[in-house]
């Protein structure tokens, strides 16, 4: 579905993007719109009503009266539909108006009218049958059962509840709390199983951290561990001007740990992917790292670093897409996850949105306003790379949301991974390598490495055991290091031997004894100075570099920057015996 200023549409496709037959597109400007969970209603607010239609016919369901609905949102069995409008006050009414609705859809009545100030956490959690609904009143969480929103069936009242997470599925639901710090206590996360919420160990897990002004939490889809990003507004140390991020794992088994970063900067992105036995994180200052951790939060592998900041797993997780929108140009990363190969590497410039087709094989990617208002339109693409079909808007038009229609869980099975790109009309827009800039001068000489900012670190496989070793324990690890920094004191501390080198080389022998005279001495270092930096002029000609005049007239005069030093004590000349290395 699309979104924008010139009105609703509902297309067919992928491959191809075509106007639903039975749908006709609302002109009116859209406020908002939703698929429900299963993708069979589709609900839209042009200004005047909220409507809701089934997407197979385009019938109408329910219509309502609403025309300052900003937010909509289906209950997961299609029973409910919420909606939302900004709070406000009139003369008429002091106190305002319930600006929080629960409608039901058979029979389009109003269930329940609520007050909802804050745009935060504005809809209602339910499970997945249906049996609990959870929303957030002052500070402590209310309970209801069945859709009875008449009676709070029960309470979870903390010092200050600043936001929750209801578990995926069905039941026993699991729900995680935060609450920030205050006078120097820290802030922390706790996990309950509904509706066991009261006494010192009714908590299934509790993980407590400093530096948190806000957290987001994310439960994998078998409920059974939740990520939790803390993040500060401001990074005191001035190191970032994102603030500080800190990654923690929580279980409803009991066991929490901190995820260890192995590269300073922001989490960009959290991902887990739906097997629920993995998660990818997207950290570090740029070039940012992506890896994949398991349960024990230990890392399985690294995809190295690159211009991305979003991790993106495909609904069937199979494959993974590394990006970078926003301010990074759009490269894509799409791999593999099962044999770590990647697949791809396409580039949408100027994407500010993109989301998986529920059937895995398929993408979107979308120049959207306000956050571009030029350039709108959007692209449907294979994974592989191939653009299968494009849209741009009129000009003077404006394109504000894409979205996909949901569909059950597997519906679409997973299939195999391709390599190929598919066939397309409008072809591939794979990343192409840019070479560095060099001179004219220097382009009929061999290419050299050139200096980079940052060096890229290659993907690595860190499963223990993947290229023939065997699993460590701590205790042996902890040795094996041990021996390992031992042996590279010893290399350390041995001399390393000078490598032989076609320039000139100095022997300096001294027919009598040397007394041990400073000024001497200083004499034979300056000396070898000077023999060094002939040495370094050669590798810079060889290398392309053009040298200065006077530069060129020390390489091929060598012995006119060695001169005779006398001992001042013997006042007999130092030997010096000039010969070429032949190698």
């Amino acid at each position: 579905s699309l979104r924008g200023s010139d009105g609703t549409s509902l297309l067919c496709g992928p491959p191809k993007c075509e106007p639903h037959s039975a749908f006709h597109r609302d002109s009116r400007l859209s406020r908002c719109f939703t698929f429900s969970r299963d993708g069979t209603l589709f609900s839209w607010c042009n200004g005047h009503s909220v409507s809701v239609v089934k997407c197979s016919d385009g019938s109408v369901v329910s219509t309502f009266d609403l025309p300052k609905t900003t937010l909509l949102e289906f209950s997961p069995l299609n029973n409910v539909l919420v909606t939302w409008q900004p709070y406000t006050k009139s003369q008429d009414s002091p106190q305002g108006d319930a600006n929080l609705q629960l409608w039901d859809l058979q029979s389009s009545q109003l269930i329940k009218a609520l007050f909802q100030k804050k745009v935060d956490s504005w809809c209602p959690s339910w499970s997945e049958d249906e049996k609990i609904c959870v929303r957030s009143v002052n500070n402590e969480l209310h309970f209801f059962e069945n859709n009875d929103f008449n009676t709070i069936a029960n309470k979870l009242h903390m010092q200050k509840v600043s936001d929750f997470e209801l578990s995926p599925g069905g039941q026993p639901s699991k729900v995680a709390v935060y609450v920030p710090g205050s006078k120097g206590a820290p802030s922390f996360v706790r996990l309950y199983q509904y509706p066991v919420l009261g006494g010192p160990s009714a908590a299934l897990a509790n993980k407590s951290f400093f530096k948190a002004d806000r957290v987001t939490m994310q439960w994998n889809k078998k409920a059974s561990a939740v990520l939790v990003t803390a993040s500060t507004e401001v990074d005191k140390t001035g190191a970032s001007y994102y603030g500080e991020q800190t990654l923690h794992y929580l279980a409803v088994n009991g066991e929490t740990a901190l995820v260890q970063l192995p590269k300073n900067g922001p989490i960009y992105d959290v991902a887990w992917s739906p097997n629920s036995a993995e998660f990818c994180v997207v950290y570090g200052f740029m070039p940012a790292k992506a890896t994949i951790y398991n349960l024990k939060c230990d890392p399985v592998f690294d995809f190295g670093t690159g211009p991305r900041n979003a991790a993106y797993y495909s609904p069937q997780g199979h494959i993974l897409v590394l990006a970078g929108f926003g301010n990074l140009r759009g490269q894509m990363e799409v791999w593999d996850v099962k044999k770590y190969k990647q697949v791809s590497k396409p580039e949408a410039p100027d994407a500010t949105h993109f989301s998986w087709c529920p059937d895995g094989e398929h993408v979107v990617t979308a120049t959207c306003s306000p956050r571009l208002r030029v350039s709108n339109g959007y692209k449907i693409w294979h994974y592989t790379g191939s653009v299968l079909h494009k849209w741009d808007v009129a000009a003077g038009s404006e394109l504000w949301e894409v979205r996909w229609q949901l569909f059950p869980e597997r519906s679409f099975p997973e299939r195999a991974v391709k390599y190929q790109a598919v066939p397309s009309e409008l072809g591939s827009t794979q990343a192409q390598t840019t070479q560095a800039y060099r001179p004219p001068a220097l382009r009929h000489l061999p290419a050299t490495p050139s200096s980079k900012l940052h060096e890229d670190e290659p993907p690595q496989n860190l499963r223990p055991g993947v290229s023939g070793e065997r699993s460590l324990s701590k205790s042996a690890l902890k040795n094996q290091k041990k021996r390992e920094a031992k042996k590279a004191a010893k290399q350390e501390s041995k001399p390393e031997p000078e490598p032989p080198s076609d320039l000139v080389s100095v022997t300096i022998s001294q027919s009598e004894p040397s007394c041990g005279d400073p000024e001497s001495d200083k004499k034979i270092k300056n000396l070898k100075k000077k023999l060094k930096a002939i040495e370094e002029l050669k590798e810079q000609q060889a290398s392309g570099k053009v040298l200065q005049k006077n530069q060129v007239t020390d390489l091929q005069e060598p012995n006119a920057c060695l001169s005779w030093f006398y001992s001042d004590d013997q006042r007999k000349p130092v030997e010096y015996e000039t010969h070429r290395n032949r190698n």
